[in-house]
């Protein structure tokens, strides 16, 4: 969601490449220095060079001051620009700790910082030539039990942060909190677009224990990612915001988060009846005892390189293939590479997973056999000899098929709204919902949740219209073709006049002087700019409204071309000039925000696709034209995915496939690049191919927070570039995974009955879906357009499928395939694309020997009758449909009751 009135000017400028103002204007900034200045900077710091990097560390609090790759000085990975503002109590740095104690025998936890008073530490002198500087830090924490001694240190060139805690008392303690803050420059307040990629990074982690790491990422993507990884007794077993941190969090500003090594305290306190991803654990210490805990850190030559680097670094390595979304009907693998042997492997919840030993690969890879049998999170535990723990994370859901069905119906039961007295003319639709009161959104202080149109508002009634291009249902079509003729067109969207196919915020409105007694709740505050009145309702200036809009007319376009009596109240061309005229539209009528890329952006390229396929060529050179226009503006800029949002995850999608389209392939690949820094592969379902969002709680959701949301739109929206990518590199492994994973976060969050939430809460006082339907709709549009069957030779892993099951014998390679629409196949070995516009692929057989491609076919979709299937493939790859004919749109009309057929190879 983004409709936002507030500081619009600074948003506007940024959005520009404009800085708006300097921190020196800023209230909050201006109120922190009536603070006195604590951490010491006028007392100096200390330089030191390591094999990567450049440190500076304060001589006052020995914290980092500076932390710059040695091969780019001028890089800094902490918040350099922010160190004279942050100097005062409570800021976090890179060197502090957090921890929490109780004594053998009491209740209450007591929580110790070094960030909450500064004190001059006490230096430690050392002859120990690895250690560059240590002190005792036990003053810094208050009134703690025990002594903190903080060291750092380079090991073998790389920079290792260890803390030492001595009991020198004579009563035995309990460390139930431990927590190393991870202060690296995500704070992109006041910045443009260029000087964000060049100064920021982006921070994604890998929950995983002894296993566990944090990934640390140029905005742009390039050179090398900082890896920080467990050294000594610092398994990554949570991960924590540090809002306690006074840095104000916003649509700029995510937040900084610690590295919890122990986490019992906070599960007994402020998480107390939440799940946790791993087993909240503490440590003792016996009086006069100590324990030392430790990270490292270490720099991959790219984000690619990150796995590589993990086992040069001996770091146990796993690979899903397909990812961490594990549908009820598919069979996966897990891939594990570690210099140390497994002891054993356990499954949390118990027989969540069945997990069944293979063959290793040759590259002393060893490979199990996953399947699901219980909807719901699971965990795999796994053992070494060594005694560390390495944990997997899996999100088991049902068949994709079976997702998407349940989502169909929620939404045109469940969510269906029928009310022909509705006030704001929004009967009938498909409408907002909240999960928790098991009720519809008819009333909100922020106008577009109830009103039909922005992201929250729109997502519902789109995912409900998207879900039909997949899997159509008469039932559900025949409801979503009332709310398209009756209140989507004509009332959501203009259908005549001056603003003919304009586009409103909202049907919903706040505006009681001019409704009836009674209309709104006396118990909303509509006190707010987002309560916005019936002007405000109605413009018509925001692009992001209009991909929505053409996607549904684009859909009922496919369902009139493709279904027999399915759509029969108007011609197919009737939708279609209607997605034409919207995307037109968009440029016209909403110009300033559609300078950047739309969110479903990818649309307006299937239309101009399917106008030159059906012959509306003058349509079609007038839209690709205005779409040339945008293009060309974004080849003029170093980063060319501005947004109505200072930052921004949303248009790259549309970018990129445009500038793929007209050959700017250095935007495309910068557009990429972007997108790998913020998408990562990581073995957790939930941060895995999860792009990211952390502002649209507010904007979308019920629990209203900066947040990092997990697989929000986002995820499956930006896997349309990644997988489009792929399959123009076809040896790019990794695309595929990052993709894959993006395009299965759609249906991650989906519940058991069908209901589509915003995105899952990855607070660990939370982690929970969020209450309302929110954007949802926007990421499923990507799974909708994008899922695919992906078959793979991978020189190390061998014969693997994504969203498909693969057998293997000496001379085929067979595969079931299991999205939900069985529409699309990419064959990897021989590059070759299948897509049906109608019909269903059960199954694909290679011949490994004669390169034959044997498909068979489902005479129904979803139960529903066709006439003829629809075949295309990209005869580049070599093959052919021998005996067919192609039609006029350059596709194959498969005769009715073909049931399989055979491609060859030229």
């Amino acid at each position: 969601m983004k409709s936002i009135s507030i500081s619009c000017l600074v948003i506007c400028l940024f959005a520009l490449g404009l800085p708006s103002k300097s921190f020196s204007q800023n209230p909050f900034w201006e109120e922190i220095k009536k603070q006195p200045a604590t951490l010491g900077i006028n007392k100096g710091s200390q330089d030191f060079n390591l094999k990567n990097f450049n440190i500076s560390i304060l001589n006052s609090s020995q914290t980092a001051s500076s932390l710059k790759l040695k091969s780019e000085n001028n890089f800094d990975y902490t918040p350099d620009e922010l160190l004279n503002k942050r100097d005062r109590n409570k800021f976090y740095h890179f060197g502090d700790i957090n921890i929490t104690i109780k004594a053998e025998g009491t209740t209450v936890w007591k929580s110790f910082s070094s960030s909450t008073k500064r004190i001059d530490v006490k230096p430690i002198h050392t002859e120990n030539k690895q250690t560059l500087a240590a002190s005792d830090i036990s003053a810094s924490l208050g009134e703690i039990p025990v002594q903190v001694n903080r060291y750092w240190q380079n090991i073998n060139g790389d920079l290792v942060l260890k803390f030492e805690i001595i009991n020198t008392s004579n009563q035995k303690y309990e460390i139930g909190g431990l927590g190393i803050p991870m202060i690296f420059n995500n704070n992109l307040d006041w910045k443009n677009l260029d000087t964000a990629h060049m100064d920021n990074v982006f921070f994604d982690p890998y929950i995983g224990k002894d296993a566990g790491y944090l990934q640390v990422n140029r905005l742009h993507g390039n050179g090398p990612s900082l890896l920080v990884l467990p050294y000594e007794n610092a398994g990554f077993e949570a991960y924590n915001p540090l809002n306690s941190d006074p840095t104000p969090r916003s649509i700029t500003f995510e937040g900084f988060h610690e590295w919890l090594i122990h986490s019992k305290a906070l599960a007994e306190t402020d998480w107390k009846g939440v799940e946790q991803w791993n087993t909240p654990t503490s440590s003792f210490l016996k009086p006069g005892e100590k324990k030392s805990f430790a990270v490292r850190l270490v720099l991959a030559p790219s984000i690619k390189e990150i796995e590589n680097e993990l086992i040069r670094q001996q770091k146990p390595v796993v690979v899903g293939a397909p990812g961490y979304v594990l549908p009820l009907d598919n069979t996966a693998k897990l891939f594990i590479k570690s210099s140390k042997k497994i002891k054993s492997i356990q499954v949390y919840p118990n027989q969540a997973l069945s997990i069944t030993k293979e063959k290793d690969t040759p590259n002393k890879w060893v490979t199990y056999q996953i399947i699901g049998n219980k909807w719901g999170k699971a965990r795999l535990e796994i053992n070494y000899q060594d005694g560390s723990l390495q944990t997997v994370h899996y999100k088991i859901i049902k068949a994709e098929k079976d997702v998407v069905n349940d989502l169909g119906n929620f939404l045109t039961t469940k969510q269906w709204y029928e009310n022909p007295s509705d006030l704001f003319g929004r009967s009938p639709s498909v409408i907002s919902y909240d999960y928790e009161t098991k009720t519809h959104i008819t009333q909100e202080k922020r106008a577009w949740y109830a009103g039909l149109s922005d992201e929250a508002g729109a997502a519902s009634w789109l995912a409900a219209i998207m879900k039909q291009l997949l899997l159509p249902d008469v039932n559900e079509v025949n409801k979503l073709k009332r709310f398209a003729n009756e209140t989507l067109y004509g009332r959501i969207q203009h259908k005549e006049g001056k603003n003919k196919y304009g586009v409103v915020k909202s049907l919903f409105y706040y505006e009681p002087d001019s409704m009836p007694v009674g209309t709104y709740s006396k118990d909303i505050n509509y006190k707010t700019w987002s309560a916005w009145p019936k002007k405000e309702a109605n413009n018509i200036g925001r692009s992001y409204n209009y991909p929505h809009v053409a996607a549904a007319h684009w859909v009922l376009y496919k369902l009139s071309k493709n279904y027999t009596n399915l759509v029969p109240e108007e011609d197919w061309s009737t939708y279609l000039k209607r997605a034409y005229h919207t995307t037109m539209a968009m440029v016209e009528k909403a110009p300033y925000y559609a300078q950047f890329g739309q969110m479903e952006g990818s649309v307006f390229l299937f239309i101009l696709e399917d106008l030159k396929r059906e012959g509306l060529l003058t349509e079609a050179n007038l839209l690709e034209a205005k779409m040339r226009k945008r293009a060309e503006h974004w080849r003029t800029l170093n980063y060319p995915f501005g947004s109505e949002m200072p930052w921004d995850s949303t248009g790259q999608e549309e970018v990129y496939m445009w500038s793929k389209y007209f050959g700017f392939d250095d935007k495309a690949s910068v557009t990429l690049n972007a997108i790998l820094a913020y998408m990562p592969t990581l073995p957790h379902w939930g941060y895995n191919g999860s792009a990211r969002r952390y502002w649209d709680f507010v904007y979308g959701g019920k629990l209203s927070r900066i947040e990092r949301q997990l697989h929000h739109y986002g995820s499956a929206l930006n896997s349309i570039p990644v997988l489009n990518e792929y399959r123009n590199n076809p040896s790019d492994f990794y695309l595929l995974r990052v993709g894959h994973a993006g395009m299965m976060g759609a249906l991650a969050n989906v519940t058991e009955d069908g209901f589509g939430p915003a995105a899952f809460h990855s607070y660990p006082s939370t982690l929970a879906n969020d209450g309302i339907s929110g954007d949802y709709g926007s990421g499923f549009y990507g799974y909708a357009v994008n899922s695919g069957t992906y078959i793979v030779k991978h020189p190390e892993f061998k014969w693997i499928a994504f969203s498909g099951n693969l057998s293997q014998n000496s001379n085929n390679i067979d595969v079931e395939i299991t999205t939900a629409s069985k529409a699309r196949i990419f064959l990897a070995e021989e590059n070759l694309w299948l897509t049906t516009d109608i019909g269903e692929i059960n199954n694909l057989r290679y011949d490994l020997k004669t390169k034959d491609v044997i498909l068979t076919f489902n005479s129904k979709v979803n139960n529903i009758e066709i006439e003829h299937i629809i075949l295309s493939l990209n005869e580049e790859s070599g093959y052919k449909l021998h005996g067919f004919e192609k039609n006029s749109n350059g596709k194959y009309t498969l005769p009715k009751g073909t049931t399989s057929l055979i491609l060859k190879k030229i």
